[in-house]
């Protein structure tokens, strides 16, 4: 019995193993995500593209004013949303991209990460202290 049970937990481990390793392989497949992505709440599209060894994101449509009034910088303020670079999620994880995310209601910029759900779901993370994260899920916008 105890040789069966060795060679069991022999099994698992070794699975365990080849799983941990196909992790960043199983990320990739899930598909590029460059294209346009309808955020969460309904009132943005960001058009997410390569950029260094992960992604970056552009707003190409807000509802409403749609001016950068919350910027730290005062002489950013009037400008127009529309093209501001949101995301920079440039790094490469073992489960999607990490880097900086700007969030134009609040004129912050948080740490954060981009993960492919599928074909037609990213889910976006903005994080302080790397701890406190919001997390958003956006669709593809066909």
């Amino acid at each position: 019995m105890t040789a069966i049970r060795h060679i069991l937990w022999s099994c698992a481990g070794a699975w365990m193993a080849g799983a941990a390793l196909l992790t960043p392989v199983l990320a990739q497949k899930a598909g590029d995500p460059s294209g346009i992505w309808l955020t969460e709440t309904g009132d943005s599209k960001v058009r997410l593209t390569r950029c260094g060894s992960g992604y970056c994101g552009r707003l190409v449509s807000v509802s409403g004013p749609g001016l950068d009034d919350k910027n730290p910088d005062p002489a950013l303020r009037s400008r127009s949303l529309v093209g501001v670079q949101i995301m920079n999620a440039n790094r490469a994880t073992s489960d999607g991209f990490e880097g900086t995310l700007y969030n134009p209601k609040d004129g912050k910029t948080y740490s954060g990460g981009l993960t492919v759900k599928g074909p037609n779901l990213v889910e976006v993370a903005g994080c302080v202290m790397s701890v406190f994260c919001k997390r958003q899920t956006w669709k593809r916008v066909n």
